[in-house]
């Protein structure tokens, strides 16, 4: 399973009220531009990291949320797997699968899974960004 980095703007756009991790629209992008924790800022599909086209069975897919909250001080988001399937001219490369908010304003960044190399999906098959459902996406203490 590749691992977790979360944009380090993403700590302050939560601060600062542009995120609602329970109710908004959560999204995957995929992108075979690496990602920059430390600067990346909003995120427009297509422009800071050039996506896949949307064609063949991609587009930026909602994540769906299967749990948003608290115990004992810490909170936890948990999404549920989302699963890109290819159809003819398949999909990619890409390498990136980026979570962003669709619903904030600037479209503002989460965190990315990095896969470690470009893949690219020929017709009928797919692709799992599989989200952890025990430890959740991200927690909070």
């Amino acid at each position: 399973m590749a691992a977790f980095t979360k944009f380090n703007t993403f700590v302050e756009a939560l601060a600062e009220k542009a995120h609602n991790l329970g109710a908004d629209t959560l999204r995957i992008a995929l992108s075979n531009t690496s990602p920059t924790a430390a600067t990346d800022t909003g995120f427009l599909p297509g422009s800071l990291h050039p996506a896949p086209a949307a064609a063949n069975g991609y587009s930026a897919t909602q994540a769906t949320i299967s749990s948003s909250a608290q115990t004992t001080g810490t909170y936890k988001l948990v999404l549920a797997d989302v699963v890109f399937t290819a159809t003819a001219g398949g999909i990619g490369p890409f390498r990136y699968a980026i979570l962003y908010n669709d619903t904030a304003t600037s479209k503002e960044l989460i965190g990315f899974y990095d896969y470690g190399s470009s893949i690219t999906l020929a017709s009928g098959e797919t692709f799992t960004v599989d989200f952890d459902p025990t430890n959740g996406v991200l927690t909070i203490a």
